[in-house]
Formats: C-alpha cells, sequence, structure tokens
C-alpha cells in the first residue's frame, strides 16, 4: 500500500475493524484536514453533463484554452474529481483531452479492455467514497485491440503468451454471448456489451459503490468513443 494511503489510515485493519462507514468518515475527515479545491460538479446528474460538455468542445476543436502552470501548487493541497473514468490503456485515447479538463477534475483507471479489477475496483471506491467522485464512466472505444485479441481467441481457440492472456479470460463473460449472436458490426457490439458487463457490475459492487448508487450519491454509466470523431456516446 502507497505511503499516501498509509498516511490516511486506508489499511485493511483500518477499513473493516471499525467498521467501513466508520473507517471511511475518518479517512475523508484525515484528508480534508488541508484545504481542499472546489468540486465543479456536485451532484450525479451536473458531472455526467459537464464529461458531455466537455466532449462536445473536444468534437468541435473549441477546447478552453487552459495553463497549466496555473493552480499547480493549489493542487498540492488536495484534489476534488468530479468524475472518474475507467478507460482502455490505449494510447489513442486520453480522457482527460476527450472531455476537456484540466488536471485534478478527472480520476483515472486504465487497463486494456476497460474492465474491473481488484486493484481498479478499490481505486473507484477510493475516489467515490473519499474523493467524491459523482459519476464513474466506463470508457470502450472502437478498434479496441483487446476486444479484438479476444473476439480472435474465443473464435480461434487461440492461447495469448504471458498474461495477455488474462485479459481474454476477464473479458470473455461478456463478449462471449456476442459472438452467438448473428449480426454485422462483430467488434462494436462486443465493445458495447463489454462497457455494458462491467458497468452493471459497478453499479452492484458492495458495500461501497452499490450503496452510494442506491443512495442517489453516485451515477455509473457507460459510453463509447469514436477514434475517427473523438465524439462519446453514452450506451
Amino acid at each position: 500500500m502507497c505511503n499516501v494511503c498509509d498516511s490516511l489510515g486506508l489499511t485493511r485493519r483500518g477499513l473493516f475493524s471499525a467498521g467501513m462507514g466508520a473507517a471511511l468518515a475518518v479517512t475523508a475527515s484525515a484528508a480534508g484536514v488541508r484545504a481542499q479545491p472546489a468540486r465543479s460538479a456536485e451532484t450525479p446528474d451536473a458531472a455526467f453533463a459537464r464529461l458531455m460538455e466537455g466532449n462536445a468542445r473536444y468534437v468541435s476543436g473549441q477546447l478552453n484554452e487552459r495553463d497549466f502552470s496555473a493552480g499547480r501548487a493549489a493542487r498540492t493541497q488536495g484534489q476534488a474529481p468530479f468524475a472518474a473514468i475507467l478507460g482502455c490503456a490505449d494510447a489513442r485515447v486520453a480522457p482527460e483531452l476527450a472531455f476537456d479538463q484540466p488536471p485534478g477534475e478527472l480520476f483515472v483507471v486504465r487497463v486494456a479492455g476497460n474492465f474491473v479489477t481488484p486493484d481498479g475496483l478499490g481505486s473507484l471506491e477510493y475516489g467515490a467514497a473519499v474523493l467524491g467522485t459523482k459519476v464513474i464512466m466506463v470508457l470502450g472505444h472502437n478498434n479496441c485491440g483487446a476486444v479484438n485479441a479476444t473476439i480472435t481467441a474465443l473464435q480461434q481457440g487461440n492461447t495469448l503468451p504471458g498474461h495477455i492472456a488474462d485479459l481474454v479470460r476477464a473479458m470473455k463473460p461478456a463478449i462471449e454471448p456476442v459472438l452467438k449472436t448473428p449480426g454485422p458490426d462483430l467488434a462494436q457490439r462486443a465493445v458495447v456489451a463489454n462497457v455494458q458487463a462491467n458497468v452493471r457490475r459497478l453499479q452492484t459492487e458492495k458495500p461501497i459503490l452499490a450503496d452510494m448508487v442506491a443512495a442517489g450519491k453516485l451515477r455509473v454509466v457507460g459510453a463509447y468513443y469514436d477514434l475517427a470523431t473523438g465524439k462519446v456516446v453514452p450506451v
């Protein structure tokens, strides 16, 4: 566990011995000892709208002008991201650019194939429960190498080398049913199915995310990013 987490008391013993709710309250209090930046969206609907408005600027080429050095010192005092993105590791998809957001606004977790891993889940729980993110977006994209590799492996029985095979095993439950449904655009349908499966998982993950969703404090959504246009479409 990292030194920052240790300094905030984020140990397994601290989280579970006194109860999850109490531990998170203590953690949030400890994190808030220093002055915190203002959050730019305070409700799940506002956070989602802010993401989509930023993407519209990106698609139209009307990005906000930014001085990235401005606020750098202030950001050492804390962070208050309004949204979390579970995105693909693909180098062509950069969430801060795609949603036209400055540093400190997005809490980004990336893995090839944009699926939930234990470490990624813990990160998203931290973002929601401690940092206060209001929306989690699972962001897939077209021409996804991880999805295409999974399709090929499932169709042809290929065994991929090293830990790349773990990606296929992780995405298989979401993508395999798509292969059994005839129709065009197999790769696109597989990307969407993978996104939707991971949205459902996050919405039902207890004890943190599911309870926050039920209480209206958090929204989990899925989206599809088009590489050619930069446009993000909810799915």
